[in-house]
């Protein structure tokens, strides 16, 4: 199903609602080309799984990138900087001295053309120019969602370029399995034996340390609550086992304590940013009147390594003409 769900400076923004037969539900909304809203069956009953809002108007307003797709470089680059062939390029420092998600006016926060679409398929695309945000070559970006099997939401990506350019893109959704005000009671298990120590703006530093012995060390599931009450806002390398014909590596699994409803992530990508919305402070309604306050959520985010355009020993992050930058992305839910 398909409707308009608002307008933003007079262009429509709108809403496709997406429906298997076994009771899964997405809303996907074409500004950021946004997951706006999940529910999958659980326990005879449907399930709300992440967080949304109400309005376009919230959504430009409010939206911490909630559901959306950040890019072109999502996650962070320091100094607002990077480097092809040779050649320096800047784009806007909007998180400290670092760029984030795109450096403001990401593809996150803007509205994306609708494709095809059918019952549990829809497909958005998004043309960013020669110099948007100040990034290199012309990019031509397909996101699609699709419902699989009775609850999975699967979410691949796909970009082009006309010269050589640097691109990183995640999905940002704000994911709670029971609907509590707090989710770092959920059960997190990460697949990774690495993280990536970061400096005073978030930005790695170029050090690969080991999690064990430390608060970053989920390979055996536990609460997602920080041992000292700090926050989560890091990047993990994922252990790289992949399925030989899905080429998706087990990169997490989340856990509700308290209604046992389990999701997987499972992901070609070379790392995942673990953000447990400390400074989340929506001051508007969300969907089913909820209000989002810190840790309402958590977002578990397939990407590549942050900053790793000006990190040689990153993995490669440019993109160049006649190549395909892809990403496939599942949640699998039960």
């Amino acid at each position: 199903m398909l409707k308009q769900f608002g307008q933003v400076d007079g262009a429509p923004v709108f809403e496709a609602t997406l429906t298997n037969p076994a009771g899964a539900e997405a809303k996907i909304i074409s500004w950021g080309a946004s997951l706006r809203d999940l529910r999958v069956p659980h326990g005879g009953a449907s399930q709300r799984v992440v967080l949304g809002l109400n309005t376009i108007e919230d959504y430009v307003a409010h939206s911490p990138h909630m559901g959306a797709v950040a890019g072109r470089f999502a996650n962070r680059l320091g100094n607002a900087r990077f480097a092809i062939d040779g050649v320096t390029y800047e784009v806007p420092a909007n998180a400290g001295r670092a760029s984030l998600h795109g450096g403001g006016k990401g593809f996150g926060k803007r509205p994306w053309k609708l494709g095809a679409h059918e019952p549990g398929r829809i497909e958005l695309r998004l043309h960013s120019p020669a110099g948007d945000a100040g990034y290199p070559g012309a990019l031509d970006v397909t996101c699609v969602y699709t419902l699989v099997g009775a609850a999975t939401l699967r979410i691949e990506l796909t970009a082009t370029t006309d010269a050589p350019t640097i691109v990183n893109l995640a999905t940002h959704s704000y994911f709670n399995l029971d609907g509590s005000a707090d989710v770092r009671d959920h059960e997190l298990q990460l697949f990774s034996a690495f993280m990536t120590p970061v400096d005073e703006d978030l930005v790695p530093t170029g050090e690969v340390r080991a999690v064990a012995g430390t608060p970053f060390d989920f390979r055996a599931p536990r609460a997602l609550r920080h041992p000292s009450g700090q926050s989560y806002d890091n990047n993990f390398l994922v252990a790289r086992w992949p399925d030989a014909q899905t080429r998706l590596a087990h990169v997490a699994t989340l856990r509700s304590r308290a209604n046992g409803l389990a999701m997987q992530l499972h992901s070609t990508e070379p790392a995942v940013q673990l953000y447990d919305a400390a400074k989340l402070a929506v001051p508007v309604a969300g969907l089913g009147g909820a209000r989002y306050g810190a840790h309402a959520g958590v977002c578990l985010e397939p990407q590549n390594v942050p900053d790793a355009p000006n990190r040689r020993h990153f993995p490669n992050a440019i993109l160049r003409p006649g190549e395909t930058y892809a990403q496939t992305t599942e949640y699998r839910f039960g």
